[in-house]
C-alpha cells in the first residue's frame, strides 16, 4: 500500500513527530505541504493531511494543497495538534474533512492530540502543553494509523 502523509510544522516539530509515529505503522512518506507532488497523491492508496491548529484551523499551507487537489478518488485521513482543547461542534479537522470529500476523497478517519503552543497569549508564560505530545499521545497516533490499514 502506498502511503503519504502530508505534513505542516511549522511551530515546534510536534505535529511531525505525530506523522512519524504514524508513518513507521504505515510505511508512509513525510512531506511538508510545499513538497507535495499532486501525481504522488493522486497514486497514493492513502493520504494523510495534518497540521498545527493556528486560530482553531489547520495551518494555511495544507488547507491551500488540499484546495489544489484534482477532483479524483481514493481515501485519506486527517490529523492535528494544539494546546487548547477541540470543540465538540467545531473540531479542528472539519474544514479539511468537508473539502477533500468534495474532491471525492473516502474520509476514513481523524485524529488529535494536544500539543506545545506558544501562541499568544500563552507565549507570555512560557506556553501552554509543554510536555505533549507525550509517549501515550505517539502511542495513540500510532494506534490510529494500525486502524487505516
Amino acid at each position: 500500500m502506498k502511503v503519504v502523509i502530508v505534513c505542516a510544522s511549522v511551530s515546534h516539530g510536534n505535529t511531525r513527530r505525530v506523522a512519524d509515529s504514524m508513518a513507521q505503522v504505515l510505511g508512509a512518506k513525510v512531506v511538508p505541504p510545499e513538497q507535495a507532488d499532486l501525481e504522488e497523491l493522486a497514486g497514493a492508496d492513502l493520504v494523510g493531511f495534518g497540521s498545527g491548529v493556528f486560530y482553531q484551523r489547520l495551518h494555511p499551507s495544507l488547507t491551500g494543497l488540499v484546495k489544489a487537489l484534482p477532483t479524483g478518488r481514493g481515501r485519506a485521513f486527517v490529523f492535528a495538534t494544539s494546546g487548547l482543547p477541540e470543540l465538540p461542534l467545531v473540531p479542528f479537522t472539519r474544514s479539511v474533512v468537508q473539502l477533500l470529500k468534495g474532491k471525492g476523497f473516502e474520509v476514513d478517519g481523524q485524529f488529535s492530540c494536544r500539543a506545545l503552543d506558544t501562541m499568544m497569549p500563552f507565549k507570555l508564560i512560557g506556553g501552554i502543553q509543554k510536555q505533549r505530545p507525550n509517549d501515550e499521545d505517539l502511542a495513540a497516533a500510532r494506534a490510529f494509523a494500525t486502524r487505516l490499514r
